[in-house]
């Protein structure tokens, strides 16, 4: 037996669903996602139909209590390209300095053998974001002018009860 409260609450423009799951047998463990995002693994995604720069779009991840998307996995970022909306996304990678020192937005450190990067597309050293696209027959990261504006993917840990 159990018994399911809603709450819905606002914060900057942003509706947040809170789903309270009150639960007799207490080695259950409940989680959700806000509504419109999408949920893998142990997080949520929220696909903007927006174009944005990099900063903007990140803005509007932290306004969610998100940040722009951190790829750890191959099957992560499979998942982004199945419910992507748009031919390229961006992604929470950047090299503010243009030292070739890439950073994640959430402080995940950056790990050279965990990337996906097309061949040759991190040379350009005016480019200092990374965005998600389709070339010479496969999908990949490219590196991008930062205020070129792009859809982008926000992510967050999922909700649990």
């Amino acid at each position: 037996m159990f018994l399911i409260l809603i709450i819905n609450t606002f914060r900057s423009d942003f509706p947040i669903l809170h789903l309270y799951v009150i639960l007799s047998n207490k080695g259950k463990v409940w989680s959700c996602c806000p509504k419109n995002w999408k949920s893998f693994s142990s997080h949520c995604y929220f696909f903007s139909t927006d174009s944005k720069s990099w900063s903007k779009s990140e803005e509007d991840c932290s306004r969610m209590q998100a940040h722009l998307l951190v790829i750890n996995t191959k099957e992560e970022q499979d998942f982004v390209i199945e419910y992507r909306n748009c031919s390229c996304l961006l992604y929470g990678l950047s090299d503010p300095e243009g030292s070739n020192h890439w950073q994640w937005v959430d402080q995940t450190p950056y790990n050279q053998s965990a990337t996906f990067w097309h061949s040759g597309d991190t040379n350009d050293t005016k480019e200092h974001c990374v965005m998600l696209n389709y070339q010479r027959g496969r999908w990949g990261w490219n590196d991008v002018l930062c205020d070129g504006v792009q859809r982008s993917v926000c992510e967050m840990i999922k909700i649990y009860f």
